[in-house]
C-alpha cells in the first residue's frame, strides 16, 4: 500500500473538513454581531476577510510547525503512527456517535471556557482590524479540538512519504479549501443573505456533516495504521 498522498485526497479531505460546523458556527456568529453591531455591509466584509485571513494564516503555518515533528515522531517509532492512527479512529467515531446521538456523551467542540472568550473578544472588535485578525487567530487555535482531526489524519499520511516541498504546496491547497465555505457564507451575507438563514442550514445539518467528517476519520486512520503495521 502505497504512503504517497494524492492532490484528489487532499481535495476530497478538504472539502469534507470545510463543512465543519463548529467553524461555520463561529464565523456566522462574528458576523453577525459585527452587522448588527455596524449596520454596514462594506464592514462586514472587510472584517469578515481579515478574520478568514487569520484562520488560514494560522492553520497554515500549525501545519508547517507539525509537518516536521510528526516526521521525526514517526521516524523513532512506527508505534507514534499507530497511536495516532488510532486516536483519529476514535475521532471518526465521536463525530460519527454524534449523527446518532447528538449532544450525547463526549464529542469534538470548542471547550465552553474558550466559546465565551470568543464571544467577549468579539465585543473588542469596534473598529480594529488587528482586533479582528487576533479573533481570527484565537479562534483558529481554539477550535482545534473540533476541526483539528481531519488535518491531523492529513499531516499525518503526508509525512508517511517524507517532509517535502510538494507537501507545503498541498498543505496551501488543503488550507485554502478549507476556507472556501468560510468565504462564500461572508459574501451571501454581504449580500444580504441573513444569518438566521445559515445558523438554521448548520443545525439542521449538522449530523450529515459530522456523519461524513467521521466515516473520513475512520477511513484515514485505518490507512495509517495499515500502512505503517503492513
Amino acid at each position: 500500500m502505497s504512503g504517497d498522498i494524492s492532490l484528489p485526497i487532499i481535495i476530497g479531505a478538504g472539502i469534507i473538513d470545510s463543512i465543519n460546523p463548529c467553524a461555520i458556527g463561529v464565523l456566522v456568529f462574528l458576523l453577525a454581531y459585527l452587522l448588527e453591531r455596524t449596520k454596514k455591509p462594506i464592514t462586514l466584509l472587510i472584517h469578515g476577510l481579515v478574520y478568514v485571513t487569520a484562520v488560514f494564516i494560522t492553520y497554515f503555518l500549525a501545519g508547517l510547525i507539525l509537518l516536521p515533528v510528526i516526521d521525526k515522531l514517526g521516524e523513532v517509532s512506527t508505534f507514534f503512527y499507530v497511536l495516532l492512527g488510532g486516536i483519529v479512529i476514535i475521532f471518526g467515531l465521536l463525530e460519527i456517535k454524534d449523527f446518532f446521538w447528538y449532544g450525547k456523551g463526549p464529542s469534538l467542540s470548542i471547550f465552553p471556557a474558550a466559546a465565551e472568550r470568543i464571544k467577549i473578544y468579539s465585543e473588542k472588535i469596534s473598529d480594529s482590524l488587528f482586533a479582528t485578525f487576533g479573533l481570527g487567530v484565537f479562534v483558529a487555535l481554539v477550535e482545534l479540538p473540533c476541526t483539528g482531526a481531519v488535518y491531523l489524519a492529513i499531516l499525518s499520511l503526508m509525512t508517511l512519504s517524507g517532509v517535502e516541498v510538494g507537501n507545503v504546496v498541498l498543505l496551501i491547497i488543503y488550507n485554502i479549501i478549507f476556507v472556501l465555505p468560510l468565504v462564500f457564507i461572508l459574501f451571501a451575507m454581504y449580500f444580504g443573505v441573513s444569518a438566521e438563514k445559515f445558523e438554521s442550514w448548520r443545525k439542521e445539518n449538522r449530523g450529515w456533516m459530522r456523519l461524513f467528517i467521521g466515516l473520513v476519520l475512520v477511513g484515514m486512520g485505518l490507512w495509517m495504521i495499515f500502512y505503517r503495521v503492513g
